[in-house]
C-alpha cells in the first residue's frame, strides 16, 4: 500500500510509512492528476505544467521523464500512471493522499471535519518542489487558495456552532491559522473576537483612543486660550481634536507561534491573546505587505524568512524566572538590520491569572503598535539622512547613562541629528531632558537649564502633537519649576498617548510625589517596575522618596538597596537611617556626600527640592537635620 503527501513536502510513502524514491516530477504529475476531475490530461498540458510553454523541448524532456517512471513503477510493481501517445491519465493511485483533505465532508461533524483542515494546512502545500515553470506556480498558488477558501467556509460553520470547551478550542486554532495566511479577512478578525469574547478588549481600545482625543483636545484648547487669536484658534481646535482621534496606521503580518512553555504559563496561548488584542485595536491594517510582525520565537536566519515582505519585524518572547516569579521578556527587533528596536521584562505576577494575562496583553499590543508606528517615522525622518539618524541613535545611547558629561556628549549629538531638518519630535524631546537631568545633577544651581529644556520639550510638542515626547518632557521641567498641576497634566497626556510606557509612568510616579502626593506616587512607581523588573535606579530612587515620606524608612532603604549604583539616594539614605536612629550610619552617607561633592550646600538644596507642600519638605529637612549635615562644615572633603 503506497501514499501520497503533498503537505510538508511531496513524497511517496510504503506501508511502513518509508520515503520511496520516485522521480519528483513523476511525483508532481501523480498529485495534479489526483486532483483533476477527470483524473486525465493531454501530454501538452503536462509538458507545459512541468517546463513551461516551450513545447518544443518540454515534450522532449516530457519523453525522458516517462521513461523513467516507467521504470520505476516497473520496479515498484505498480502502475500509478498510464502514459499513451497523446494523454497521461492515472491508472493506480496510491491508496491513501493528504490531497483528499477537502474532501472531509464525509467526516462525522463539522467539527471532525474542521481538525482535518487544519491539521493537513498547518504544513505548507508542495514546499521546495524544484519545478521552475510559471504554470506549475500558478497552478500551486491557485491551489492554496482553493485550500484557504475550503478552511474558511470550515471555520465560519464551525465558529457559529462551537459551545463546547473543546470545539471552542480547535475555532481559535483554525482562526489563528486562517489569520496568519490571510491577515487581510475581517471576517476572521469578527470570529476571532468573538470566539475569544474580546469584547471587553475592544471596548478597552476604544476607551483609550477616546481618552487620548479628549486630553489632546482639553490641552490644545487651553494652551490656544493662552497664545492663539480666536479665529486661529478655532481652527487649531478642529485640526488638533481629529489629530487625537487619529489612530495609528500600521501594516502587519501576524504569525503565532506553535511553541509551549512551562513554568505554568502557556506561551502559545498569551501569544494567541496578543494577536486577538491586535484585532480588537482595529487599528492596524495591511497595505501592501511591505511590513510584516513575526510574533513567537526568533531563530537563526529570521531575517531571510521575511525577505519576501519586506521591512519586517519580530516580536520574540520568552519566559523565565526570578527570585521564583515569572518574568516575561519581550524585544522587537527589526529583521533586515537585527537590530533591537524595543525591550522590555514584565512581572507576571505570583500565578497565572487571566486579569494578569489580560494586562500583560494590553500593554505589549499598545506597545508594540507604538513603537513599529515611532520606528516607521524615524525611518521616514532620516531616509535620505544615514548620518543624521546614527547621530540621534548615540545621543540616545549617551542619555541612557546619567552624568553631566554623558549629558552634553549627548545633547551635542542629538544637536548635529536636528541640522537641517530640526522639526523631529523625538530628539527634541531628548535634548528637552539632557538640561532638566543636567539641572538634577547639579543639585538645582542653574535655572536657565530649565528654561532651556522648557523651549525643547514645547519644540517637540509643536513638532508632533499627538506623540508622548515633548507633553513628558514638559511635565518633568514643570514638575522642577513647581508648576505641579501643569505637570500632573502634561504627564498624564503623554501616558495616554503612550500607554504602558513604563518611563513615562515613571515620571508620572516622579512628578505625583514632588506634588505632596507620595501614596499615589509609590504606587504608580510600583506600575513601572512591575512592567520592567530589571529597573533603572531612578524608578526605585522616586519609590525610596515616597516610601520616606510617608514614614516608611526601612522600605526606603529596603527600594535602596536594590539600586545598582545606590550614591544617587545617598540623601535619603542619609534621612532613613537617621530616622530610624541609626546615626553611624546616617553619618557615613552625609560624609560620601561631602567627598563627593565639596560644594554641597544642604540648605539651597532643601529650598529648591521642588515639594508642593511644606510639610514634606519638612520631613525631609528632619531627616537630613538627623543625619547630621548642619554639623559637618561644606568643605568637609577630606573627612
Amino acid at each position: 500500500m503506497f501514499s501520497l503527501h503533498a503537505f510538508g513536502g511531496l513524497k511517496l510513502l510504503d506501508r511502513e510509512r518509508r520515503e520511496v524514491a520516485f522521480p519528483e516530477k513523476g511525483l508532481l504529475i501523480l498529485a495534479y492528476l489526483m486532483l483533476e476531475p477527470t483524473a486525465r490530461a493531454s501530454r501538452g498540458v503536462i509538458a507545459r505544467l512541468l517546463w513551461g510553454n516551450d513545447n518544443g523541448s518540454a515534450q522532449v524532456n516530457l519523453r525522458k521523464l516517462i521513461s523513467r517512471i516507467r521504470s520505476r513503477q516497473n520496479a515498484l510493481g505498480r502502475s500509478f500512471l498510464h502514459f499513451s501517445e497523446t494523454v497521461v491519465e492515472l491508472d493506480a493511485p496510491p491508496s491513501f493522499s493528504d490531497l483528499y483533505f477537502a474532501r472531509a465532508e464525509q467526516a462525522d461533524s463539522i467539527f471532525a471535519r474542521l481538525s482535518l483542515l487544519v491539521k493537513t494546512l498547518e504544513a505548507k502545500f508542495m514546499p521546495g518542489v524544484d519545478c521552475q515553470s510559471t504554470v506549475f506556480h500558478q497552478w500551486r498558488q491557485a491551489q492554496e487558495r482553493r485550500h484557504v477558501g475550503v478552511l474558511k467556509e470550515a471555520l465560519k460553520a464551525a465558529a457559529a456552532q462551537a459551545t463546547a470547551k473543546d470545539d471552542v478550542a480547535l475555532v481559535k486554532e483554525a482562526a489563528l491559522l486562517v489569520l496568519g495566511i490571510d491577515p487581510e479577512d475581517r471576517d476572521i478578525h469578527s470570529i476571532l473576537l468573538r470566539i475569544f469574547d474580546a469584547a471587553g478588549e475592544v471596548e478597552y481600545f476604544r476607551q483609550t483612543f477616546e481618552q487620548r482625543a479628549e486630553l489632546l483636545g482639553s490641552w490644545s484648547v487651553r494652551q490656544e486660550e493662552i497664545s492663539a487669536p480666536p479665529a486661529e484658534g478655532a481652527v487649531l481646535r478642529d485640526e488638533k481634536a481629529s489629530a487625537g482621534r487619529a489612530r495609528i496606521r500600521i501594516p502587519l503580518l501576524l504569525l503565532p507561534s506553535m511553541e509551549r512553555q512551562n513554568l505554568g504559563y502557556d506561551a502559545a496561548s498569551l501569544v494567541n491573546d496578543i494577536t486577538i488584542g491586535f484585532c480588537a485595536l482595529d487599528s492596524l491594517e495591511i497595505a501592501g505587505r511591505n511590513t510584516a510582525v513575526r510574533i513567537g520565537k526568533a531563530g537563526d536566519g529570521a531575517a531571510a524568512t521575511f525577505d519576501q515582505w519586506g521591512r519586517s519585524y519580530i516580536l520574540e518572547m520568552r519566559l523565565s524566572v526570578r527570585d521564583d516569579t515569572p518574568l516575561l521578556f519581550s524585544q522587537l527587533v527589526e529583521a533586515a538590520s537585527d537590530e533591537i528596536v524595543w525591550a522590555e521584562r514584565m512581572n507576571l505576577g505570583p500565578s497565572p491569572s487571566e486579569e494578569r494575562r489580560q494586562t500583560v496583553m494590553r500593554h505589549i499590543v499598545l506597545s508594540l503598535a507604538g513603537q513599529i508606528e515611532r520606528r516607521e517615522m524615524m525611518k521616514s525622518h532620516f531616509a535620505e539622512n544615514p548620518t543624521a539618524y546614527h547621530r540621534y541613535l548615540a545621543g540616545r545611547r549617551y542619555l541612557d547613562r546619567l552624568s553631566i558629561p554623558n549629558l552634553r556628549k549627548a545633547r551635542s549629538e542629538l544637536e548635529a541629528a536636528l541640522n537641517g531638518s530640526g522639526r523631529f519630535a523625538p530628539a527634541l524631546g531628548s535634548i528637552a531632558r539632557t538640561y532638566s537631568k543636567e539641572w538634577v545633577l547639579t543639585s538645582g544651581s542653574d535655572t536657565a537649564l530649565l528654561d532651556e529644556a522648557e523651549n525643547y520639550a514645547m519644540q517637540a510638542i509643536a513638532a508632533r502633537r499627538d506623540i508622548a515626547d515633548g507633553y513628558r518632557e514638559l511635565g518633568m521641567t514643570r514638575t522642577f519649576q513647581r508648576e505641579n498641576d501643569e505637570s500632573i497634566e502634561a504627564l498624564k497626556l503623554a501616558e495616554a498617548l503612550n500607554p504602558g510606557h513604563a518611563g513615562i509612568i515613571a515620571d508620572h510616579a516622579e512628578a505625583l510625589l514632588h506634588s505632596s502626593r507620595p501614596d499615589l506616587a509609590l504606587a504608580k512607581i510600583e506600575s513601572a517596575i512591575a512592567l520592567n523588573p530589571v529597573s533603572p535606579d531612578t524608578y526605585l530612587w522616586t519609590a525610596s522618596v515616597a516610601s520616606y515620606t510617608l514614614g516608611r524608612f526601612e522600605a526606603a532603604l529596603d527600594y535602596i538597596g536594590r539600586m545598582a549604583d545606590s550614591r544617587l539616594a545617598d540623601r535619603i539614605s542619609a534621612a532613613s537611617w537617621a530616622m530610624i536612629g541609626e546615626e553611624e550610619k546616617a553619618g557615613f552617607f552625609v560624609r560620601r556626600i561631602h567627598q563627593t561633592n565639596p560644594g554641597f550646600d544642604v540648605d539651597r538644596w532643601v529650598s529648591v527640592m521642588p515639594f508642593k507642600e511644606q510639610w514634606q519638605r519638612d520631613i525631609y529637612r528632619e531627616g537630613l537635620r538627623r543625619a547630621g549635615f548642619w554639623k559637618v562644615p561644606s568643605n568637609s572633603a577630606g573627612v
